[in-house]
């Protein structure tokens, strides 16, 4: 019994990368080192476990480094060193770094958020859940199989429900905390569903067996893989706030602290759309011709929804200014679906996915950054207007011009040139394809978003109402600003540092 028992231990146990896994590691560490550090240390010294998890989220975000020189991979079968849970690949890297650094500028800005706001919002439980949703986001991309796909997708989206309803005494925190998540929960649950069933039509959880395995369902299994197949979507689709699962979005996004809605807005958006790509490129490319057309459809819907209830926001009622960037999200989303929807009908699916890629990183760091002016004119100005806006740049040049520049580049107009090139290169992902209705349907909203940006824009520059309201700029939310201004110029100036994705494989 002894030499039988032997082997089956030794399959058993397996040696872990810990390099590979580092990122996530280190953010889950930080996380619960806040969480009972928050036990012991005083009231007036809370603001040091800020600052520890800005640290934490640097430390991770360096761990990406020693991870460039070649593809890892580690928890992997026995017998099958090419079938992992987890793969630190170009693809996971790329989407690792637009996490963390997504998660890094939402705690700047939420280091002086907590300050102004310290009476309502208890600093460890804070830091505890957005590290953790940072962890488990992290872990997401690196994902190789649908256990660990699901586990991280849960592990980022649960902490997210308590930080929207964090705030005490706040009906609208709590409110649109309810709403975020009965929503997901029922998304997560039919998603959950589709994954048993392609489960049971396959045998296996591992993405690249069931893209194998499928190919060759019985008869008998075909139409409960299909629906596995469509159902596994909703969950992500969710995620990604397409239409028509998106009506979480503006209330969300209102109800929430600034920075928690500016961390939802990017990271949010790279968990859902990167738990896509790897169902539907990764584990189901032989099912193109079931998710194609249908997220061929969502993305025509989602940036159309998205830009006209961006274009009814009316400049005076309270809020206004975050929930134009809140359907703006869910129009810019739109515009993330076209090339994974396009894979479905290209010849080389991996490479169409390096425009969602090219575009996800141009649209996290302006979209940060018109987040970070939106919590800077909200320390001043609480209902947060469009119209609060008018005259800005005579108050604050600096952050005027930073967030024109920034919503140029959303917009893509000169001088936000990577905004400009970004979608040009999803256009070119549908035309490839030979989905021209779905470059037409995007040409259209591109021109429909000219006209909300470019007057959010034009009103900077206008004379102020009064006095103009001058806005001391704390040091974080400086870095903020410093950080993502810096890097949308630089990109502007570099396009190709981004856009070198849209044109290569990343698995």
């Amino acid at each position: 019994m002894s030499a039988l028992a032997q082997p089956l231990a030794q399959s058993a146990v397996q040696s872990v990368d810990w390099l590979a896994i580092a990122p996530p590691t280190i953010a889950a560490v930080v996380a619960l080192a806040v969480l009972v550090a928050d036990l012991f240390v005083p009231e007036r010294r809370k603001p040091l476990l800020g600052w520890i998890s800005v640290a934490g989220l640097v430390a991770a975000a360096l761990m990406l480094l020693p991870l460039l020189d070649g593809d890892r991979s580690t928890f992997c079968l026995a017998g099958h060193a090419h079938v992992c849970s987890y793969a630190a690949d170009r693809f996971t890297l790329v989407i690792q770094f637009l996490v963390l650094g997504g998660a890094l500028l939402a705690a700047l800005l939420s280091v002086t958020n907590l300050k102004d706001d310290q009476r309502r919002v208890p600093a460890g439980e804070f830091w505890f859940l957005l590290l953790s949703s940072a962890a488990g986001a992290a872990l997401l991309p690196a994902s190789r199989d649908l256990a660990t796909l699901i586990v991280a997708l849960e592990v980022a989206s649960l902490p997210a429900f308590a930080l929207v309803g964090i705030r005490h005494g706040d009906k609208r925190s709590s409110e649109a905390a309810l709403k975020f998540f009965l929503s997901s929960v029922t998304a997560t649950a039919v998603s959950l569903m589709g994954i048993s069933f392609v489960y049971a039509s396959t045998g296996t959880l591992y993405l690249t067996q069931i893209a194998q395995r499928i190919q060759h369902v019985d008869g008998q299994l075909h139409t409960l893989a299909q629906t596995g197949v469509v159902l596994a979507l909703v969950g992500f689709a969710f995620k990604t706030a397409a239409v028509p699962f998106h009506f979480w979005v503006p209330d969300t996004y209102v109800g929430a602290p600034l920075p928690v809605a500016a961390y939802l807005s990017v990271v949010g958006k790279a968990v859902g759309f990167s738990g896509l790509i790897l169902v539907t490129v990764v584990a189901l490319p032989s099912y193109a011709d079931v998710w194609g057309p249908a997220l061929a459809a969502l993305a025509a819907l989602t940036m159309t929804v998205g830009n006209v209830g961006a274009l009814r926001q009316q400049a005076t009622r309270a809020y206004s200014a975050v929930r134009l960037l809140a359907w703006s999200s869910v129009g810019q989303a739109g515009y993330l679906l076209v090339p994974i929807a396009a894979a479905g009908y290209a010849k080389d699916a991996q490479k169409a996915i390096g425009s969602t890629v090219a575009y996800a990183l141009m649209y996290a760091a302006v979209n940060l950054g018109a987040f970070a002016v939106a919590a800077l004119v909200g320390r001043t100005k609480s209902l947060n207007r469009i119209s609060d806006y008018r005259g800005l740049y005579a108050s604050n040049p600096a952050a005027a011009l930073l967030l024109a520049f920034f919503l140029l580049c959303l917009a893509g107009l000169p001088p936000g040139v990577i905004g400009l090139f970004a979608k040009v290169t999803v256009f070119s992902a549908a035309v490839d394809a030979g989905l021209g209705w779905l470059a037409v349907v995007m040409a259209v909203n591109v021109v429909i978003a000219l006209f909300y940006y470019l007057q959010w824009t034009a009103l900077l520059f206008r004379a102020p109402e009064g006095e103009p309201a001058r806005h001391r700029v704390p040091a974080p939310v400086t870095a903020a600003l410093a950080l993502t201004g810096v890097l949308g110029v630089a990109l502007s100036g570099a396009p190709q540092l981004v856009l070198r994705f849209a044109a290569t494989s990343l698995f």
